[in-house]
């Protein structure tokens, strides 16, 4: 099972500067350890305020029970709260690396479906196919890295890399199932500790 764990922070005032180096440093540490175990597969950086720490984790693990050891497991969990979302296999997931790809900055995007009532069977049908077909060309660009069902009617949560803000939207406004979806779009950092960089540094 696959789940994205949002990850905040919130170090106790009067902390020393030393005991949070250490405690990053460790968490650091440990972040290449459960990459290696194959628990942790991407770390990301949403848009944050001033002072703010809070990182999305992409993990992998049996199960809940397999999760929360994994993340009990992490230095920081001393002073940080976990928020967990299950992620379902989508059928249009293409499951490519994004970051071995086109050049640009991720996204997450998530969708909420919502079929106009009165909708014909057969035009859903044909839409969610040109839909598939949409995903894998860009998928086939470098732009489509991976595509999860959320839990709640018609959701789904998406990773993208794009040039930009602009061409993301350009992006999202080809897919067929676009008039008939709401979207939230975070544009993502890097994070120092993402396995994926650290495989970029290393090849």
């Amino acid at each position: 099972m696959e789940y994205l764990v949002t990850m905040t922070t919130h170090v106790p005032d009067g902390t020393p500067d030393g005991t949070v180096a250490d405690i990053r440093n460790r968490e650091g540490a440990r972040s290449r350890e459960l990459a290696a175990e194959g628990h942790l597969l991407r770390l990301w950086r949403p848009p944050l305020q001033p002072g703010e720490w809070r990182t999305f984790g992409l993990l992998a693990s049996a199960d809940r029970d397999q999760l929360e050891d994994v993340l009990a497991s992490m230095p920081l969990r001393l002073w940080r709260t976990d928020e967990v979302t299950e992620l379902s296999p989508h059928p249009n997931d293409p499951k490519t690396d994004t970051t071995a790809s086109a050049a640009g900055v991720e996204f997450l995007v998530t969708f909420t479906l919502m079929v106009p009532k009165g909708t014909a069977v057969e035009t859903v049908k044909d839409t969610k196919a040109r839909e598939g077909r949409r995903a894998s060309e860009l998928a086939s660009e470098g732009h489509l890295g991976r595509l999860w069902v959320l839990p709640g009617e018609g959701r789904a949560l998406s990773l993208w890399k794009a040039g930009d803000e602009a061409e993301m939207q350009s992006i999202l406004e080809s897919l067929p199932l676009n008039a008939w979806m709401m979207e939230e779009v975070i544009l993502l950092s890097v994070h120092p500790s993402d396995p994926a960089l650290v495989h970029r540094r290393s090849r």
